[in-house]
């Protein structure tokens, strides 16, 4: 060959699309190929295929697997002469290793790619019998078998028949497999065939008539005896016939299996019996099954053995599928199953994920099989098994929008004909996207995409799967909107009852008022209205993934009435990524965060990605110059501490919105997975506003009062929750307040002086207003209440020095300057750390002291009625527990262990652990019930809208709580379960370390 032939059949070559053209060029002139290797027609043909180099190399396989020079001829010349076997071969071979194996093995099968006659283009079950039906044992079936996968796949490649077609096709050869199958299965044991009727109903991908190329095979076993045979024994019969079939189907051979048939579906699942009688299938449905078995029934069909058997099966159940939506729990576990099951897909597999990933395969199919459940039992036009065929009779009703059902059914073509692509490669079960470029481009090229295959299959699959997220939810919501909106003459729409009993079915209680909220808000012809429209179908999804869909939506429209002429809201949340689910978020999640909000709805713009500050907590400097500049502006006290109120409102809101986001987590981003960051945040940020507030009424009480400086040194001092940082939403502000009369002023007249500071401070910041109060507790003071409010750091220091109790030492553990004079707060902690970190530790006399205050406190402060197990302050290994616990460590230990210095629990118990103290198991058990109980406390302020140290009662209430724990639809009882056992260990503990030696 001279190298300029050579060349040019290179540059030919290239430009049909071969990877390999040195490899390429050496097969077509090797013997096998001769006498053709110069005909434009087999080259063009080669080009053709998804893999022009693999379908040459299979080609080249073939030929020398040829059993004769004369069979050898045969396929050349039937090659070239015939262009639907040439097309149809050679684009097996370019598509499938698998098939191209088989053909080698077998090499006179390409035989059944010849025919082309009209009847062999859309072939049924009868024809895929006829088929199989030489095939007399496994072995010969599995050959039978991969001889009408070729013709079926064949049709596919070349674009004979659609996706849809082809997945029909296949699910029709899987059930003259079945049969067949299932009559060499009675031939082996005519005595167990004669003892029962025994019927084979397909489920899944297979029962809905849309199976993949490599799929287990769903079935469920029915039968029942044979007249005269007792039930038991035609039992026993129908189960070694149904054992017998799937072992025939699923066992490796030498020519490998054929498909898993998987019985997982049936009643009871593995544990439960592989065959039962139809009465027993009835009883089991009617008393045990679970709403997804019910969407498993959906695609139930009859593909086996005996029809009237197999009918009746049908005809029984069937009715039992469109009542699943009455079902008491229908709501909670369509809630559960809503959300998509991605937990147990690697993380570095989900984005290649077909199936399971967001966006994808299942996605379709369980929106689809959702909208059928609840609308099925009024409309039989709904009960189909096939996917594509549902959604067009859904959206051919009015149940989902025909632009959405268009949109939709070409993106689950285009995802079912990768998913087909990827499988026949190998003939492998399969829903991952590969990694390597040669099986990309083999990939897009199958699908048509000849330019540039890899990005161009890229591209598709990513637009196609946005799409399928995008419509997942709004599939559901859109027709509502429709429902209650002006539409075009002739549009479907669903019926007022349809709305409803869509509306039930996705968790509202109050199906006619959530009717009234969305014809509130999205009906007319507004630029306001069609915004709504668009946001709308996305968010009620949000909001029926909370626990009280009905105040998300309410809280909503309110939101929505109060700034709807404001124009930067609507932009807000239709342009920022995240605004628009946050605040479905923080809408539905309870009392408190909506309240915040409906006192001043611009904070909404916190909730955005811009320059609203979003969420992150803001700083203790920033905000105390924000408050004390609000301050320096007002015409007095009132007005200064008002504007110090309306800062603490809104920083309030944004704490509160970012732990619910943090906690539920978004579509974006994941829930935060550490549960004490989330409490170390809220407690950081609503003490470091509280100490702000208190600064800046101090502020403007001493200004108003006198100027600018007060005739006495003036500090607040944080005890409790607030000296360790760790309030929480509802919780009041424990402080001391001390004083020191500057030079030449009289005692008395700065005793009064801070008197009315702490008078007026308390005063003012408990005024009726829109904001929420500061409640202002000073009753760990000397001598508790019946102390003076105020003190000198002098009379401090004698009542400290003289009449001390070990329980004020307990207290100061926690005390921290948080306002007024820094220098005068610095001189407080000298004095109290030799008290609360005493040189010697604590005497025996002082421990028992301690620990009887406790169990005094417990036994008298514990509410009448109260469930001591779930009382997260005072209960057995609550916040009491643990905090006690970490005190009496501090007392005894901190003056050697200076880690021990802190006002903050964690910290100190930390710190405790690094000391040796306590075990580092011990401490991570007190750690967790403490962050635990400090979240349950929290969790009911921003649900029930003020303070609790206990679960609600009100399902509803229960179950946000539990929404913000983490736990989903129905769960509840888990929660408090899960709850009893964290403290329950932490008091095993707590018994040890507090009240032991």
């Amino acid at each position: 060959m001279t190298p300029g032939r050579r060349s040019s059949t290179f540059t030919r070559l290239l430009r049909h699309g071969f990877t390999d053209p040195s490899a390429a060029e050496r097969l077509l002139d090797g013997p096998e190929l001769t006498t053709v290797r110069d005909d434009p027609v087999l080259l063009e043909a080669l080009g053709a295929t998804a893999d022009p180099d693999l379908a040459l190399h299979g080609l080249v396989r073939l030929l020398e697997a040829q059993p004769t020079p004369t069979a050898h001829r045969e396929l050349l010349d039937t090659l070239i002469a015939a262009k639907p076997l040439r097309d149809r071969l050679l684009g097996i071979l370019g598509a499938s290793t698998a098939l191209a194996d088989h053909l080698t093995r077998h090499p006179t099968d390409w035989h059944a790619l010849v025919t082309y006659e009209p009847h062999d283009l859309h072939p049924g079950v009868t024809e895929f019998e006829r088929g199989l039906a030489e095939a007399t044992d496994p072995v010969s079936l599995r050959v039978a078998y991969r001889r009408c996968l070729l013709s079926i796949a064949a049709r596919d490649v070349c674009g004979t028949t659609d996706v849809a077609e082809t997945a029909g096709e296949l699910a029709d050869l899987a059930t003259a497999t079945l049969r067949t199958a299932l009559a060499l299965a009675e031939d082996a044991a005519p005595e167990d065939a004669a003892a029962c009727r025994l019927a084979v109903i397909a489920m899944g991908k297979c029962g809905g008539h849309e199976l993949n190329y490599v799929s287990d095979v769903d079935v469920i076993f029915v039968a029942e005896p044979a007249e005269g045979t007792p039930e038991p024994q035609a039992l026993r019969s129908a189960t070694k016939l149904a054992s017998h079939l799937m072992r025939i189907c699923s066992e490796t051979t030498v020519e490998g299996s054929i498909w898993p048939v998987d019985a997982n579906l049936r009643p009871e699942g593995r544990n439960g019996p592989l065959v039962r009688t139809l009465s027993s299938h009835v009883a089991y449905y009617q008393r045990w099954a679970k709403t997804w078995e019910f969407q498993a029934l959906l695609k139930a069909r009859p593909v086996a053995g005996d029809p009237a058997l197999g009918q009746a099966y049908l005809d029984a159940l069937h009715p039992l599928v469109w009542q699943a939506a009455e079902r008491d729990n229908f709501v909670a576990d369509v809630q559960k199953m809503r959300r998509r099951v991605v937990e147990n897909i690697p993380a570095a597999e989900i984005d290649r994920e077909l199936k399971l990933g967001p966006g994808g395969l299942r996605d379709v199919e369980f929106a689809v099989q959702l909208l059928q459940l609840v609308h099925g039992r009024t409309d039989p036009a709904l009960r189909s098994g096939t996917t594509l065929d549902a959604l067009r009779a859904l959206a051919a009703g009015g149940y989902v929008g025909r632009e959405d059902a268009a949109r939709l059914d070409e993106a689950y073509r285009f995802l079912r004909s990768m998913e087909h692509r990827i499988q026949l490669y190998r003939l492998r079960r399969t829903h991952l996207v590969p990694e390597a470029e040669a099986d990309l481009r083999r990939l897009g090229r199958s699908l048509g995409l000849r330019t540039d295959p890899v990005a161009g299959l890229t591209r598709e699959w990513k637009r196609h799967s946005t799409v399928v997220r995008r419509l997942h939810e709004k599939l559901f919501y859109r027709p509502l909107l429709d429902a209650v909106a002006q539409l075009a003459p002739g549009e479907a729409r669903l019926s007022a009852e349809a709305a409803r009993e869509r509306l039930i079915a996705l968790g509202y209680a109050d199906p006619a008022a959530a009717l009234r909220h969305l014809e509130a808000l999205a009906s007319g012809v507004t630029r306001k209205a069609a915004i709504q429209r668009t946001l709308l179908p996305v968010l009620l999804g949000w909001f029926a993934d909370s626990a009280d869909p009905d105040a998300g939506l309410l809280n909503f429209r309110k939101v929505s009435d109060a700034l709807g002429k404001t124009p930067w809201y609507l932009r807000l949340l239709r342009d920022e990524g995240a605004a628009a689910e946050n605040l479905a978020r923080v809408l539905s999640a309870g009392r408190l965060a909506p309240d915040l909000l409906m006192r001043a709805p611009e904070a909404v713009a916190l909730l955005g990605d811009g320059d609203g500050g979003g969420l992150a907590p803001r700083q203790r400097a920033a905000l105390e110059q924000e408050i004390l500049a609000a301050v320096g502006r007002a015409e007095n006290a009132a007005q200064g501490v008002t504007a110090a109120r309306g800062v603490r409102r809104r920083e309030l809101f944004r704490t509160a919105a970012a732990d619910i986001v943090g906690s539920y987590g978004t579509e974006t981003s994941p829930a935060e997975a550490d549960q004490g960051a989330l409490v170390d945040r809220v407690g950081a940020a609503v003490s470091d506003l509280t100490k702000a507030t208190l600064a800046g009424t101090l502020r403007a009480v001493v200004r108003e009062g006198w100027g600018d400086t007060l005739p006495t040194r003036f500090a607040v001092i944080g005890m409790g929750r607030f000296g360790g940082h760790e309030l929480g939403y509802g919780s009041d502000a424990d402080v001391l307040f001390v004083h020191e009369p500057r030079e030449g002023v009289a005692e008395q007249e700065a005793s009064a002086a801070a008197n009315r500071v702490v008078a007026e401070m308390r005063r003012l910041l408990q005024l009726p207003s829109a904001d929420p109060p500061l409640l202002i507790d000073a009753d760990l003071r000397p001598e508790g209440k019946s102390g003076p409010l105020v003190r000198t750091l002098k009379s401090y220091e004698a009542y400290y020095r003289r009449w001390s109790l070990i329980w004020e030492s307990q207290a100061l553990l926690r005390a921290e300057p948080v306002a007024g004079d820094p220098d005068l707060g610095r001189r407080f902690v000298e004095l109290i750390d030799p008290l609360r970190y005493p040189a010697k530790g604590l005497t025996e006399d002082a421990v028992r002291e301690i620990r009887r205050l406790k169990a005094r406190m417990e036994s008298e402060r514990l509410p009448r009625g109260a469930d001591p197990k779930l009382h997260t302050k005072l209960g057995p290994g609550g916040l009491s527990d643990v905090e006690w616990t970490v005190q009496l460590l501090q007392l005894r230990h901190a003056h050697h262990e200076p880690g021990l210095r802190t006002t903050r629990t964690r910290e100190a118990l930390a710190a405790a652990r690094a000391a040796g103290l306590l075990s580092a198991e011990d401490a991570e058990i007190l750690d967790e019930a403490w962050v635990l109980a400090s979240r349950v406390r929290n969790a009911v302020m921003l649900v029930r809208g003020r303070a609790g140290d206990t679960f609600p009662t009100e399902p509803r209430e229960l179950a946000a709580v539990g929404r913000y724990l983490g736990y989903g639809a129905g769960h509840a009882g888990d929660m408090l379960d899960a709850y009893r056992r964290t403290a329950r260990r932490a008091r095993t503990v707590v018994d040890e370390l507090f009240y032991g030696d």
